[in-house]
């Protein structure tokens, strides 16, 4: 399956703009695909993945996946998501993984914010360096220049909070998140009042 955002995550790697560093390097939301088999050594790469069956396909894929962990790397990439605070917290984490003097590259299409998303990325980092190709913007930029305090202000913007004056509880990330979406709302006003029993809603949201 094509992935462009993760094609172009390995372009720096690909044009030898960026080397592979010896003590590996962590691949922080890490999706298996063909950039990723041939640029990423598997012995020298950690993917952390919390999605079950992006984790499964890739230890069938032979790299070391994990759910989640501490240690930090001289290398860390991110495929940021498209809601801004999910993504701003996901910098914030790959900063505090990162290794003194490492990098940090990150990779987003551009119809999913790809512009932004540097922005934010060099306002927690300092300037980055970019490329573009496959519709999609890779920038990285070292640690040396990071804003601590931003870093520590967004480091729990994905967490889960009350919703709805605290009826529900929701996170960023989630399909809108904050709000109830007007196809929802249009379901629930009809929706017979004498529904009853149990049961299992998959793929739910945050579950209105």
């Amino acid at each position: 399956m094509s992935d462009p955002a993760l094609d172009a995550l390995m372009l720096p790697f690909a044009d030898r703009r960026l080397a592979w560093p010896e003590a590996g390097a962590l691949f922080l939301r890490a999706r298996e695909g063909a950039a990723l088999h041939a640029w990423a050594p598997r012995d020298r790469v950690v993917c952390e993945q919390s999605f079950r069956p992006a984790y499964d396909a890739l230890q069938r894929a032979g790299f070391e996946a994990r759910v989640e962990g501490t240690d930090a790397f001289p290398l860390v990439l991110v495929l940021p998501p498209r809601q801004r605070d999910e993504a701003r917290a996901l910098f914030a984490r790959a900063l505090a993984r990162t290794a003194p003097g490492g990098r940090v590259v990150a990779a987003m299409a551009n119809e999913a914010g790809a512009r932004s998303g540097q922005a934010d990325f060099e306002a927690l980092l300092g300037p980055a360096q970019s490329m573009s190709k496959h519709r999609c913007r890779v920038f990285w930029a070292g640690t040396g220049r990071a804003d601590a305090a931003l870093a520590e202000a967004w480091r729990g913007l994905d967490a889960p909070r009350p919703i709805l004056e605290g009826r529900c509880t929701s996170r960023p990330g989630v399909f809108a998140w904050d709000r109830v979406d007007p196809a929802s709302a249009l379901l629930a006003r009809h929706l017979p009042g004498t529904l009853s029993g149990h049961g299992a809603d998959l793929g739910a949201g945050w579950g209105f």
